[in-house]
């Protein structure tokens, strides 16, 4: 079995043969002269007390069980350089570790104590002025790449005894029933035995994230309003990009920008789809043109410093005005989002969602000509001929992943939803370029809207309800950006 971090490894080892080893007198001089500077804004984050009852939902799901829960390590882009740092989402979620603060190879231990545990986090912890690694090491060393917790610091910060990862290997080789996430760590997957339960572990911290709690929503608010002003930066440039060989990307570069101020990273590779480019659904590519009277779908989202992602998608007329067969498509799509909200409240199954979206699709494309059967022929499961220009289906759950708690079991998944979920509602339409069913003004179109929601007690609240929809709305939009 290949394991994510053998992937992403480099099995030779990045080499820094450009080095120079320093002498012995510069090694002597460097250990000299140094301030005791502590930390001193070590408050806790809010994120904190709801880690510690999250702990408590884990513990007694794997009583008598040691947990194990691996940060993962950093991904090699190219030899020594490697990608921004992500901790795996099980190990954020119960930790609170986040954005700057993650650093890799940590790992998280619940260890068993009667009917319930005791948590451990192992970090490798700030380099000291005490050995030559603070300033030889460039891939721990702080003046390589910036001061870290100490373990007192980091127990202070989060609420968790904490040890240094140099004592793993002797924790871990007191063998006792674990269950963990393999393929993460591979000093983990070394000393811990394969348990029936691991699995199960996977499933449980993917379906304990299906009901989001105070601070999780809050955190999707943040999300969303980050990436409301990003999408407006990309707005900004729409007319710029039409002079670039490569437009897409100049769309694309704005929304980074404003990804990288106002949160931690991307939530996922932005598509920004010009022309018939919106037709392929996970257009990532981002180096075509951008002209005038065609659209643009763009599929966005800010991850904040918490890890929690927005997920929009706008479809937006590059000169600020649909054409007549652009808002007519936009229209059906609209409608149909229109549906998906209407579906939305505690009780109703998740797939009622699709269906009702769906359902307005098909008797759209009925209604235009382009289907051999009535809309009830092809909204039937042995037929699905709709699905020719809709393909995917039109809501997953967000949070700490775009496609959050993806290891759930089916039918946790698709249960009747409750409030506290977030999720989104994403129609679309893609009109193939080659396409002869449909008439030429219409080919090479490709639209998609997509919403972060959440499940209320009530019905169902639009997070991003902010940020323009219906075609008219999107048109006034435009007129203001582009001043005309």
């Amino acid at each position: 079995m290949k394991y994510p971090y053998l992937m992403s490894e480099n099995p030779n080892k990045a080499k820094r043969v450009h080095d120079t080893a320093p002498s012995e007198k510069f090694a002597a001089f460097m250990q000299q002269g140094w301030a005791n500077i502590p930390l001193s804004d070590l408050g806790l984050s809010p994120i904190v007390k709801s880690c510690v009852e999250r702990r408590k939902v884990l513990s007694q799901a794997f009583k008598g069980l040691r947990i194990v829960l691996p940060s993962g390590a950093d991904k090699v882009r190219s030899n020594d350089s490697y990608y921004l740092y992500r901790p795996h989402s099980a190990f954020a979620y119960y930790t609170g570790v986040q954005g700057v603060e993650a650093n890799p190879d940590a790992v998280l231990v619940l260890e068993p104590n009667g009917d319930s545990h005791d948590p451990i986090l192992f970090i490798m912890p700030r380099s000291t002025r005490d050995t030559d690694a603070f300033y030889r090491d460039a891939k721990y060393g702080e003046l390589w790449v910036g001061r870290r917790f100490t373990t007192e610091e980091a127990a202070q910060k989060y609420l968790i005894e904490t040890r240094s990862v140099s004592e793993l290997e002797k924790f871990l080789a007191e063998k006792k029933p674990t269950v963990s996430l393999p393929g993460i760590d591979r000093t983990v997957d070394e000393k811990v035995s394969a348990h029936d339960r691991d699995n199960e572990l996977s499933v449980f911290v993917s379906e304990q994230r299906l009901i989001k709690d105070d601070y999780e929503i809050a955190e999707m608010r943040r999300a969303v309003n980050a990436t409301e002003l990003g999408f407006a930066d990309m707005m900004k440039v729409l007319q710029e990009a039409t002079k670039h060989n490569r437009g897409e990307r100049v769309v694309e570069a704005a929304f980074f920008g404003r990804a990288r101020t106002d949160g931690h990273d991307l939530g996922y590779e932005t598509i920004a789809a010009a022309g018939s480019h919106a037709c392929v659904l996970h257009w990532i590519r981002n180096d075509g043109k951008v002209k005038n009277g065609e659209l643009m779908l763009i599929d966005a989202g800010i991850e904040m410093e918490s890890y929690y992602t927005a997920d929009i998608t706008r479809t937006i007329p590059v000169n600020g005005k649909y054409s007549p067969a652009q808002k007519s498509l936009y229209n059906l799509v609209y409608e149909s989002q229109k549906a998906g909200f209407e579906a939305i409240k505690p009780g109703v199954p998740f797939t009622e969602i699709n269906k009702a979206c769906q359902k307005v699709l098909a008797h759209g494309l009925a209604d235009m000509g382009v289907l051999t059967v009535s809309a009830e022929e092809a909204l039937k499961p042995e037929n699905g001929f709709h699905r020719r220009w809709t393909l995917h289906n039109v809501s997953h759950m967000l949070g700490i992943d775009v496609h959050d708690c993806a290891q759930a079991r089916k039918d946790e998944y698709m249960k009747p939803l409750e409030a506290g979920m977030v999720l989104t509602v994403e129609p679309g339409l893609y009109i193939q370029p080659d396409d002869e069913l449909f008439a030429p003004e219409y080919r090479g179109i490709g639209i998609r809207i997509e919403d972060d929601v959440l499940v209320t007690k009530d019905g169902v609240e639009n997070l991003s309800e902010n940020l323009p929809r219906h075609p008219d709305e999107i048109e006034k939009w435009m007129k203001s950006v582009l001043g005309r």
